[in-house]
């Protein structure tokens, strides 16, 4: 009996510790809200490079899931890349963003879509999640 309570106490400290070293972690990146799991806005989406970067990831992504090759006729669905509008993050096993993303159809028309993916950072694992048409205005 006393082994099971030691080891209960053992599993409780170390629950505590990974707690707080994930919160310390997301304090040191500046996360402040997104430790707990909220969605927080990206500030100057347009001149963010890494943010840019994953909206460009996202449209090739989806443009791969056309597989034109095996269907042809898929080719005027392509989406070419214009910019990231919108971005928020939130704090998961790595990081999740929902990004707002204007790309250009084969028509040329710009079309706005939402996009959202996962990042394991130690693993640089990055997947697209969804990516569709904007419902909202």
């Amino acid at each position: 009996m006393a082994k099971l309570a030691g080891l209960l106490n053992l599993l409780l400290v170390v629950s505590v510790v990974v707690g707080l070293a994930g919160y310390a972690a997301a304090q040191a990146e500046g996360l402040g809200p997104a430790a707990s799991g909220g969605r927080i806005e990206e500030n100057d989406v347009k001149n963010n490079i890494e943010v840019q970067q994953l909206g460009r990831y996202c449209v090739i992504e989806y443009n791969k899931s056309l597989q034109v090759r095996k269907h042809p006729e898929n080719g005027p669905k392509r989406l070419s890349f214009s910019e990231v509008i919108k971005a928020e993050k939130q704090v998961v096993a790595g990081l999740k963003y929902y990004l707002t993303i204007k790309a250009a159809g084969s028509d040329g028309q710009i079309k706005t879509f939402d996009a959202e993916l996962v990042i394991n950072p130690p693993e640089s694992f990055k997947k697209m999640l969804a990516f569709a048409p904007t419902t909202q205005n």
